[in-house]
């Protein structure tokens, strides 16, 4: 079927190969994930100097750390001696320095060379010069972002600019302090779908009435297939006997203080393009962010965050997690479904997408134009 043949009231998909190729995955790697804005850590897991995490950026490793005046800085995770990894673990802490388990040459937390066996030896080598390789970073919402471009957009109009296009403003979202929450819960999810699936999932509701009840029975509009980012400021309303956002519609939590009346019993979706999911709720804040680590394998990280005085007073809050953690579930399922059908001929040129589901058709066009390529 071609594009010119399909009826009016759908619109075509990307290509199967789209979702399976690794040489799109590759552009993808260069092109979205190393040239793109990504949220990678939350600032509170870096408490104190020393602190480190690593993460996977494409196809780079990242080291991100606090430095001893408190601010964060990332780095590519590279020895510049002869490219040993400097860290392999996943967190940790150190004192004063990074070094290398190759040949011992040592970093401080600025990324400056400061020592390394015979150095004394080598006064022409600039200690700045062959200090680790500086990744940009921006801080916002409580959570680390980075940027691998040498000359990043800036984070305004990438990243918080995708924000004012879905809530209208900033405000909207400052409204439930994200950064000064606590975190109830982080779940891992390692879903065995290409990245593009899972947030094509998370923009539609198309699928809600099939595979999410609980969600539809808080939010009653989704079982219809409405989707929340298909205008621009619109809160999904809990249904009538709902007390909260909870698995059994029961009350939830005490309400973020700045959450404003016309913001209460709504949920607000976000896709912060390319990684990012958040959700507004009254009483608590889902964030997802995603590391696309295969064409077929995304780990995806959601942390679910409370008021501190909530968090801190050891509250049930069960009721409240499980409600999108069984979404999370029923999603990825769902992905990993769909993910088997992408290698089939059936699907070699793409599927339709319905009306409710046409916003998609702007993501395609998003992805073919940050990968500078079309389709045939």
């Amino acid at each position: 079927m071609t594009t010119s043949s399909l009826p009016p009231s759908v619109i075509a998909t990307l290509p199967g190969g789209h979702y399976t190729d690794e040489n799109i995955f590759a552009l993808e790697q260069a092109r979205v994930f190393e040239s793109m804005w990504v949220c990678v850590v939350r600032a509170a897991d870096l408490a104190k100097p020393g602190a480190f995490k690593t993460v996977q950026v494409g196809r780079e490793s990242v080291l991100v750390t606090r430095a001893r005046d408190n601010s964060i800085r990332a780095f590519l995770n590279v020895c510049r001696h002869r490219g040993a990894r400097i860290k392999a673990e996943e967190c940790g802490e150190v004192k004063r320095a990074f070094q290398c388990p190759y040949h011992a040459w040592t970093y401080d937390l600025e990324g400056k060379l400061i020592a390394a066996p015979n150095l004394t030896k080598m006064p022409d080598i600039d200690r700045v010069e062959y200090g680790l390789i500086n990744v940009h970073v921006r801080e916002w919402l409580g959570y680390v972002w980075v940027n691998l471009a040498d000359d990043p957009t800036p984070f305004e109009e990438e990243v918080q600019g995708q924000v004012v296009e879905r809530l209208g403003d900033l405000d909207s979202i400052h409204n439930y302090d994200v950064a000064n929450l606590g975190l109830a819960r982080r779940t891992v999810y390692d879903v065995k779908s290409n990245w593009k699936l899972i947030v094509e999932n998370f923009m539609e509701c198309y699928h809600c009435a099939t595979i999410h009840p609980e969600l539809t029975e808080v939010i009653p509009e989704f079982a219809e297939g409405l989707a929340t980012q298909l205008s621009v400021g619109h809160g999904a309303e809990f249904g009538e006997d709902i007390e909260g956002f909870t698995v059994d519609g029961s009350a939830g939590a005490d309400r973020i203080d700045g959450v404003s009346e016309d913001q209460n019993r709504r949920y607000y979706g976000l896709t912060v393009r390319p990684l990012v999911f958040i959700n507004l709720v009254p009483d608590h804040v889902i964030l997802h962010r995603m590391f696309p680590l295969a064409v077929d394998r995304t780990v995806v990280e959601c942390d679910w965050l409370f008021r501190k005085d909530v968090v801190d007073s050891g509250r049930d809050l069960d009721s409240s997690i499980e409600l999108f953690h069984r979404v999370n579930v029923q999603d990825f399922e769902a992905c990993e479904r769909t993910q088997l059908g992408m290698g089939s001929r059936a699907y070699a040129r793409g599927g339709v997408l319905v009306p409710s589901e046409h916003h998609i058709g702007g993501f395609h066009e998003w992805v073919l134009d940050r990968l500078g390529t079309t389709l045939a």
